[in-house]
């Protein structure tokens, strides 16, 4: 989905002057559209999940998201947790973090791994604080039932360019049937890793059960802000 400066301003509770700086100083990624900025959602969030910028919760509510996505404990549940993910450097940890990946038998994992890392080349998806969300430069949309979202903790740090510094040393792969289902899942991961018990358990790292556990509170908390009471399946 396309934003324009007004929408992404409310989203991020600044004036539509700070958006435009931030455009013009290369900051923010938009595209000019008939004379007029717009902003992919997506790069959106990737931006702000960079920066460890909190968003509104309107960015949950967008329209297009609802009924795409499963929660977070589905979703992990879905694409599995994984310890001790073998690998040296960022290529090596990827291949690994691919063939662990819970995806159909007819899925080319190899053409999965070059898309991956052809991301990866163009930019870093390290967030900080030694955290990755790997994934391709479109949405990465397979013939799968439902989003999943595969969660690995590397056996060694690995550096991969994060703005602070920090190796990584947990991954997040995400994985949908739908791009709308993948943005929903992104929208909502971004606001767990700034949520800090959640961050917390998954720095230390946390047994499954730990990890599922305030996935589960955070799902609940989400629900719970849903507008007119109604439960919200995605967000």
């Amino acid at each position: 989905m396309q934003l324009n400066v007004r929408e992404v301003a409310r989203i991020l509770d600044v004036s539509e002057k700070t958006i435009y700086r931030w455009i013009k100083q290369g900051a923010i990624p938009a595209y000019r559209v008939q004379d007029q900025y717009r902003i992919h959602r997506a790069e959106l969030l990737e931006w702000v999940t960079r920066r460890k910028i909190k968003v509104s919760e309107e960015i949950f509510q967008e329209p297009e998201a609802n009924g795409e996505t499963p929660g977070l404990v589905a979703a992990l549940e879905a694409g599995g947790i994984f310890y001790r993910v073998d690998g040296r450097d960022k290529e090596s940890v990827l291949r690994e973090v691919v063939d662990s990946m819970r995806v159909p038998d007819g899925v080319d994992r190899n053409f999965l791994y070059q898309v991956i890392m052809a991301r990866e080349k163009m930019c870093s998806t390290a967030v900080g604080d030694g955290i990755a969300i790997p994934h391709p430069r479109s949405p990465l949309v397979l013939h799968v039932a439902r989003p999943s979202m595969n969660l690995s903790f590397l056996e060694h740090p690995v550096e991969f360019g994060a703005i602070d510094k920090q190796p990584v040393r947990v991954l997040f792969t995400l994985v949908s049937p739908t791009v709308r289902g993948h943005l929903a899942m992104l929208s909502r991961l971004s606001y767990a890793i700034h949520d800090r018990k959640f961050k917390e358990v998954i720095l230390i790292p946390g047994t499954r059960e730990e990890i599922l556990g305030e996935s589960r509170r955070l799902d609940e908390q989400l629900t719970s802000k849903a507008p007119d009471g109604e439960k919200r399946d995605a967000v």
